[in-house]
């Protein structure tokens, strides 16, 4: 399989330079070796932004004419409204019925047409645009496109620590965690990447072990507050993570509330369960990973207001 290579992605930075935030990296005050790459700043609140601006920036002219479109609830689907709006582009957002509606209304004021569907006629409908009105379909993380987009973090990683020796990236469909191993095992060969994701949702350390994708299905995955790592890698991100991921931990859902907890009080970010388990395997896992300058990507802050109370004892 042809894989993202590091070229793409350097393109990939040129694109999405002036829309997309060069995020810092923070270093933490209770761990001397910890710096924190903060997605949470991202104007849609997530590091989705970078891959959906990069797909929609290589569209062609007659590709940007008709428009894209995506199924997502989430922090995807908010990314690509922001991307197409800041390039004139259309879009439409299939988004299943029961979605929250504070991440809805937040897609529908972008001036984006949203398409409400059952659950179950979330990609149908999205492919039946798709073939009505010759939209481009942007997935979320099963596209070269998405994964050099994501793979701007790494880049930027390298470039503001060049001797990074462990960067933690969260994993749920693949397309951050092939990005970010991308960009850092090119740049700083000496470096580790190693993947995060709950034990709850498990699916892709069961498919690196396989070589194989392996699905546990959202009648388990579900289980973990980490919505945004319930699915399971696509045969494209596995050939990336198979290729260049170093190894990959999980940790519990006690250890995700604790680093939320953590990165809120004492880093002052706001962030989502699927942000904090990059944290949370440097605060409870150290045994299992490299020791060294670490760096771990923080995805996100779009979390609901009574999880995030809950955390904080309120």
């Amino acid at each position: 399989m042809d894989l993202v290579s590091v070229e793409d992605v350097r393109g990939a930075a040129e694109d999405i330079a002036g829309v997309v935030l060069r995020t810092p990296l923070l270093r933490t005050s209770w761990d001397a070796d910890l710096w924190l790459k903060p997605e949470s700043l991202q104007p849609v609140g997530s590091f989705k932004l970078r891959g959906a601006t990069h797909a929609v920036a290589r569209l062609t002219a007659a590709e940007r004419a008709r428009g894209v479109v995506t199924h997502s609830s989430g922090n995807h689907g908010l990314a690509l409204a922001y991307a197409a709006r800041a390039a004139d582009v259309p879009c439409r957002i299939v988004v299943p019925e029961g979605a929250p509606a504070a991440k809805v209304d937040r897609i529908r004021a972008l001036g984006v047409e949203v398409v409400t569907v059952p659950p179950p006629r979330r990609v149908p409908e999205a492919e039946r645009i798709v073939a009505e009105t010759g939209a481009v379909l942007v997935p979320p993380f099963d596209d070269r496109r998405i994964i050099a987009g994501q793979g701007t973090i790494g880049l930027e990683i390298v470039e503001d620590l060049p001797d990074v020796d462990v960067v933690l990236v969260p994993v749920g469909g693949g397309g951050l965690s092939s990005g970010v191993a991308t960009a850092v095992t090119a740049l700083r060969p000496a470096a580790t990447v190693i993947g995060v994701e709950p034990e709850l949702a498990a699916d892709t350390r069961d498919s690196l072990a396989a070589r194989s994708v392996v699905v546990w299905g959202e009648d388990r995955t579900y289980r973990t507050t980490a919505d945004g790592l319930r699915l399971p890698p696509s045969e494209l991100t596995l050939a990336h993570l198979l290729a260049r991921l170093d190894g990959i931990v999980t940790v519990s859902e006690e250890e995700i509330r604790a680093a939320m907890g953590r990165l809120v009080r004492d880093a002052r970010l706001v962030v989502e369960p699927s942000a904090a388990v990059a944290v949370a395997a440097r605060l409870f896992r150290r045994d299992e990973l490299p020791a060294g300058r670490t760096v771990a990507v923080v995805t996100g802050g779009n979390v609901d207001p009574a999880v995030l109370a809950s955390v904080l004892g309120r």
